[in-house]
């Protein structure tokens, strides 16, 4: 985005992250604005990307989902090619809810969701090593979640405290 966020930028994004449900009228009115400025805020913000897509946050556990895992994958050869290879295949699979690549001895860290731990096997040798390229694989079982947001930290962002200030 060429231009700073102002505070009023920072408290419609952070109502917004925390609430995406909120109503263009609901919003202006906590950040004190009216509806029509408020809207062209948020357009803004959408149109420069920093508001990327807006989503609901579902409860797993009520949906059968409670068993997540992170795994640690190293590649046997992590070429230009293996590497995009394995990428455009865990973006199809639907277990993979985050995936990053990482630093260190290993390729890539994933956290992955699903039933239970026959499904977690199935999805292992179905899908990741199914693909020939999988050299090792760390898995740890989430034993019990202590903190998870998608919240963006915006009192890191300059020049503000905290965009609830």
């Amino acid at each position: 985005m060429s231009e700073q966020l102002d505070a009023v930028d920072a408290k419609i994004l952070d109502l917004i992250q925390h609430d995406a449900g909120l109503s263009v009228a609901e919003i202006a009115e906590r950040v004190g604005l009216s509806s029509s400025p408020c809207w062209r805020r948020i357009k803004r913000l959408e149109d420069a990307g920093v508001i990327q897509r807006r989503v609901t946050i579902l409860d797993r556990e009520k949906l059968g989902l409670g068993f997540e895992v992170y795994c640690t994958v190293k590649l046997s050869l992590p070429t230009k090619e293996n590497l995009e290879t394995f990428e455009h295949a865990v973006a199809k699979w639907a277990e993979v809810v985050q995936c990053a690549t990482v630093t260190g001895a290993a390729d890539y860290e994933m956290r992955i969701v699903t039933r239970d731990m026959h499904a977690f096997d199935e999805f292992l040798r179905d899908k990741i090593l199914s693909l020939g390229l999988v050299s090792n694989i760390e898995s740890r079982i989430v034993i019990r979640g202590v903190k998870n947001s998608t919240a963006v930290p915006l009192g890191l962002v300059s020049p503000y405290v905290s965009p609830l200030s």
